[in-house]
């Protein structure tokens, strides 16, 4: 673009210039961006006079260019003022760790690093709206949602790199792949700011995400990032804690590294209020450590309970759910005991449990030894029944104590009265338990109210709202 001095006047198409240095690579990085806003209608400004803002994408990558970079982002803010800065200068820090750019020139309205289309646009569309389009614009932000308004799912991943010999997932979706911690925290974002006030977090083995990425440095907000569970799990509780919301972590495999996100939860000052919630749905599957093998699992029963236990020391009221196959092939009546004595030892909080049922295509078929269907169905039952003893003796310890509810709506009692229906957060939506209560007060549907626990049975609570 022609290097000239701002002028009064603009189109009433906005208008962003654009500044392209470096090499090839971030080249192909400008048309990118540049493509994108010719399709969202923004205007390619000649100039800085004719532009409603300016882009900048740098280099890095040797002193000269460097101070190349630096010195066209300084003209951009002389000439316009208003100017979003991209590419490989955005990841290099000043020698105080602080970020370079933003030392240099504190005025730019936005850094981000390499290969950011997505982050730019956003920066771009909060400092210059794009234009309506008739056609585009009937879709929100978010996307369309198939949840109730107040919470969403996001799926930070896709496929998996275990072979349970259960499953056949692998063979249908591949082996795992991670999306970049920036796509995954944009989506969040943009979830939160439509009113969302649950995020339900989502793969098939959340705990490995950024595996297949080596955990290499993404961006968010121009920060540098690594794409690691513990640092996802970071980023969305600052989201959700600013936005008053809450983030829920399922599909979590008690791997080590998981005992970091405990200490995140531990650190927070608001546990079940806002944030990353003291809750996690950790599909075990198992607790007897040939049947463990039989399935190729990832973890042993003894570590797993012996990792329960670490984390409730650290978070006392922390909600452990999973999910377990019962009557799997080979499964012996002394290996399904010890299954319940696990079950009487872990007191987890919330539990799913299925009969073993053959998947075509799943190497489990091949197993010798299965269990007759009427026997699986029978340990499937016994178990629940052990489970709901736990569950009613977890569950009568908040009785008495107040706690913060997601509102979901109204239902008829037996009585034929209607009552409110909500979540804490040790609720899941669809899978775990409700809060049915009474009160006097405004219903916000979709919000949050307190409400002073009065009773619970095996999976529920009741209570009175306050206020």
């Amino acid at each position: 673009m022609r290097r000239k001095g701002r002028g009064a006047g603009h189109a009433a198409v906005p208008s962003v210039g654009f500044v392209s240095l470096g090499c090839p690579k971030a080249l192909v990085d400008s048309e990118h961006i540049v493509t994108q806003l010719r399709a969202e209608g923004y205007e390619i400004a000649p100039s800085y006079r004719d532009a409603d803002l300016v882009v900048v994408n740098t280099c890095g990558f040797i002193d000269a260019a460097v101070a190349e970079s630096l010195d066209a982002i300084g003209e951009a803010l002389a000439e316009n003022g208003k100017v979003i800065v991209t590419g490989c200068l955005g990841a290099r820090d000043s020698p105080d760790g602080a970020n370079l750019i933003e030392s240099v020139h504190p005025k730019v309205l936005a850094v981000t690093g390499p290969h950011a289309t997505a982050e730019v646009m956003e920066h771009v569309h909060r400092n210059l709206p794009k234009p309506h389009d008739p056609y585009t614009d009937l879709v929100p932000p978010a996307g369309i949602k198939l949840t109730a308004r107040h919470y969403a799912y996001l799926k930070i991943s896709e496929g998996c790199n275990h072979r349970c010999s259960f499953c056949i997932i692998p063979s249908m979706r591949g082996d795992l792949v991670s999306r970049g911690i920036g796509d995954v925290v944009r989506e969040a974002r943009a979830l939160f700011e439509s009113g969302v006030r649950e995020l339900v977090i989502v793969s098939q083995d959340t705990s490995a995400y950024g595996v297949d990425l080596r955990y290499r440095t993404g961006f968010v907000d121009g920060r540098p990032v690594r794409t690691r569970l513990l640092e996802l799990a970071r980023e969305l509780a600052a989201l959700a804690a600013a936005h008053d919301a809450w983030v829920r972590l399922h599909y979590v495999y008690p791997y080590p590294h998981v005992d970091e996100v405990v200490e995140l939860i531990a650190s927070q000052p608001s546990q079940g209020t806002r944030g990353l919630l003291a809750y996690l749905d950790v599909p075990l599957q198992h607790s007897d450590p040939r049947i463990l093998r039989l399935m190729k699992r990832p973890a042993s029963g003894e570590r797993n309970i012996e990792r329960i236990r670490a984390w409730r020391a650290l978070v006392p009221d922390i909600t452990v759910r999973s999910t377990f196959i019962v009557g799997f092939p080979g499964e012996t009546q002394r290996e399904f005991e010890s299954l319940l004595e696990f079950l009487e030892q872990a007191e987890l909080d919330r539990v799913g449990c299925f009969a073993y049922s053959p998947v075509h295509g799943a190497a489990a078929n091949g197993l010798p030894d299965p269990v007759p269907a009427a026997e699986r169905e029978a340990r499937r039952e016994r178990f629940m029944q052990v489970q709901s003893e736990v569950s009613a003796r977890r569950l009568r310890r908040f009785v008495g104590r107040t706690m913060r509810v997601l509102v979901e709506g109204t239902e008829q009692d037996a009585s034929n009265r209607t009552v409110a229906l909500g979540r804490t957060a040790m609720d899941a939506p669809e899978i775990d338990g409700v809060v049915r209560f009474g009160g006097s007060g405004k219903l916000p549907i979709g919000g949050f109210v307190d409400v002073r626990i009065s009773s619970s049975d095996a999976h529920d609570l009741r209570g009175e709202m306050i206020g």
